[in-house]
């Protein structure tokens, strides 16, 4: 759904949470030695020795020593470490010192240093990315920041998995660290300004300069108060190569954006009395499983789309071997055999499949006659989606990409943008089976009649109060935290970084990024949506200018934005260096057939002439290799769908094998 890297520091900074790196390391820290202070439950206020101010995650140890400040993981095989360098060159000499003065034995050279504007009152921030195999399962990476001649260097090293379950409170860390002294911009008491001619044709042009730095062909946007609509439109064309363009009518894949009007679905049924945020989801539907009797049991219906409930993200199967004519009881199957990796409320963890049981659980209370898939869709239709009269807002995808659609985009191997009609599109209908988690497509104009349904609390535009405000709210309640300030609710998420609550959500399929938000203070909502995976880049600076134009903040959306654009090139550049195009001769020639995993099913080999295509169940693609630095080999997908995906080659009781990962799973391919 978006190209593989390894580039966690970026990740972080730009608030994304898909990451895969490797290798557990020696434990960093020993707990509770005389350096150490125990961990303490709840998120706290710290310093460097220099002065530097960040919140240390609940949970977590510090360790303190003369020029740096270590934390640990709970799991104990996960460090980072903050590290007052002082006077240095340069970031990457920073780093080297930081190094030095935490795990001296970490010697590897940058593979990729990025910069990022200078935000929280440091002058300049350096992220440093490092050649990881990805048979190390390691997490490793620094990010470098300077005020006037002094560094702070933030270091991390530790056990992919952990890494990847404890992202939100690395980000706290990240996200919260400043230089002593310094005073957060804050909107909190400002006088919103309306969004008028003049500060709309701003945002227009801000979309337009944005789409152009990062590559974005097409993309919509629309602006709400509580009234009514007060500007939509398209920008850019529909698809590269075809004149024809985006307008506030297109359809687009909106994703994820689909979970919070699943929740909306829920809202409603528990102003009908069908059920109860507080009622265990077996009650109501008692097929509900999950990999744990104990966890199972304490699910409430509020936790099907809370992220919190230890459930790690699980969509391995949805990208390989998703069954279009599979019924939606798949959801139920998977979820049975998904096991949680931490605890109850105690991390934030994104996991699909939950979100899909919530909408068919939804569906089935309201039409108890009816399959799942047919009672979701009808209770959708009749129940939120009619009545906010969004009548161009479907779960059908051969209805949404019939006439007036946004075709997707994502980057090539050459860092220029192309079509994903093929690989993309497979991937896109496999998600229309897991509906309430993101199979919806809508416009601008039928997505921001929802964004100021949220914005008057349950409201139609007629005055009636639809949706009982209470139970509106309650999917805007925090769960569980993702940063600093912002925490995620029930398919909402809801930050108060800049001192006013700004309720969002993102969407995020092969070629298709989008965002919808409301900013309640300031009586406006807004949508974006766009047809390339670089719209993700342009999501957050979006907010944020229209923030800077309300509020009269910072001008820092236009520097994050071009930020990213460079980031982006410098990114597949680099891998491209170390990609064999035409794939390695003798790799091929060892290349068994087929290969199967009893998850992800099986796995196709085709040679054609110098090349060679892995066709899985989803979805195909050509594939090169890559020579890793451990020695190993990986097949990498060169379809833009899912650049640089690996499978590393390997052999396992005298068969060969295919080794396909994310952060929490590992799967193998055996030769079949």
């Amino acid at each position: 759904m978006m190209r593989y890297d390894r580039a966690f520091g970026a990740l972080l900074l730009a608030g994304a949470a898909s990451l895969s790196f490797a290798q557990t390391p020696a434990r960093p820290g020993t707990p509770n030695s005389p350096a150490s202070t125990p961990p303490a439950t709840a998120d706290r206020p710290e310093k460097t020795p220099s002065g530097a101010t960040f919140t240390a995650p609940g949970g977590w140890t510090i360790n303190s020593k003369p020029k740096l400040v270590e934390l640990v993981a709970p799991e104990g095989d996960f460090g980072a470490a903050l590290i007052d360098v002082g006077s240095a060159a340069n970031a990457t000499a920073a780093t080297a010192a930081a190094w030095q003065a935490w795990r001296p034995a970490q010697t590897r050279p940058p593979k990729l240093v990025t910069a990022r504007p200078p935000r929280n009152g440091w002058e300049e921030r350096q992220v440093i990315d490092y050649e990881v195999s990805p048979n190390e399962k390691r997490a490793l990476f620094a990010v470098a920041f300077r005020k006037g001649n002094a560094w702070t260097v933030a270091l991390a090293d530790g056990s992919e998995a952990t890494a990847e379950k404890r992202l939100a409170a690395i980000g706290l860390v990240q996200q919260s660290l400043r230089p002593g002294g310094y005073a957060r911009e804050t909107f909190a008491g400002r006088t919103a300004h309306p969004m008028d001619a003049a500060r709309t044709a701003a945002l227009r042009q801000f979309m337009e300069q944005s789409m152009q730095e990062l590559g974005i062909p097409g993309a919509a946007f629309a602006l709400t108060t509580r009234e009514k609509t007060i500007y939509s439109t398209g920008l850019g064309v529909r698809l590269l190569g075809d004149p024809t363009r985006v307008d506030s009518d297109s359809e687009f894949a909106i994703a994820s954006n689909t979970k919070g009007m699943a929740t909306l679905l829920l809202a409603k049924l528990v102003d009908e009395g069908k059920l109860a945020w507080e009622q265990p989801v077996t009650q109501v539907y008692p097929s509900f499983k999950l990999g744990s009797e104990q966890v199972t049991k304490g699910v409430l219906v509020r936790h099907l789309v809370c992220a919190c409930t230890g459930l790690p993200r699980k969509d391995m199967q949805v990208l390989l071997n998703s069954d279009p004519n599979a019924s939606a009881s798949d959801t139920f199957s998977q979820l049975a055999a998904t096991a949680p990796t931490s605890g109850f409320g105690e991390v934030f963890q994104y996991n699909n499949l939950m979100a899909s049981a919530a909408g068919y659980v939804g569906g089935h209370l309201a039409f108890p006659g009816m399959d799942l898939d047919r009672g979701f869709a009808r209770a959708m239709d009749e129940k939120v989606w009619g009545p906010l009269g969004m009548t161009r807002t479907t779960l059908d995808f051969a209805k949404a990409t019939r006439g007036n659609w946004a075709r997707p985009h994502a980057d090539a191997i050459s860092g220029e943008p192309e079509p994903i009609l093929g690989a993309g599109m497979k991937l896109n209908y496999a998600f229309t089976r897991y509906g309430a988690a993101g199979g919806a497509w809508s416009t601008a104009n039928d997505l921001i009649k929802y964004v100021r349904f949220e914005l008057n609390e349950g409201k139609l535009d007629d005055g009636r109060q639809y949706v009982s405000s209470r139970n509106l709210l309650q999917r805007r309640a925090a769960n569980v935290p993702v940063g600093e300030d912002r925490v995620y609710g029930m398919g909402m998420q809801v930050d108060r970084d800049y001192g006013v609550d700004v309720v969002h959500h993102g969407g995020s399929l092969g070629g298709y990024k989008s965002n919808v938000f409301i900013i309640p203070s300031a009586n406006l909502g807004a949508v974006i949506l766009t047809n390339s995976d670089n719209g993700q880049a342009l999501l957050r600076p979006f907010m944020r200018r229209v923030l800077e134009l309300v509020y009269d903040g910072k001008p820092e959306a236009a520097g994050d934005v071009s930020a990213s654009a460079k980031r982006l090139r410098a990114e597949i550049a680099k891998e491209r260096e170390r990609v064999s195009v035409t794939p390695d001769a003798k790799a091929v020639a060892a290349l068994a057939p087929a290969y199967v995993n009893a998850n992800l099913g099986r796995v196709t080999v085709t040679r054609k002439g110098d090349g060679v295509t892995f066709d899985f169940r989803t979805m195909g693609s050509p594939m090169g290799t890559r020579r890793n630095d451990d020695g190993t080999t990986s097949f990498v997908a060169l379809d833009p769908t899912l650049l640089f995906f690996p499978l590393v080659v390997g052999s396992k009781d005298g068969k060969r094998t295919l080794i396909a990962r994310d952060s929490q799973h590992e799967y193998v391919f055996v030769e079949s």
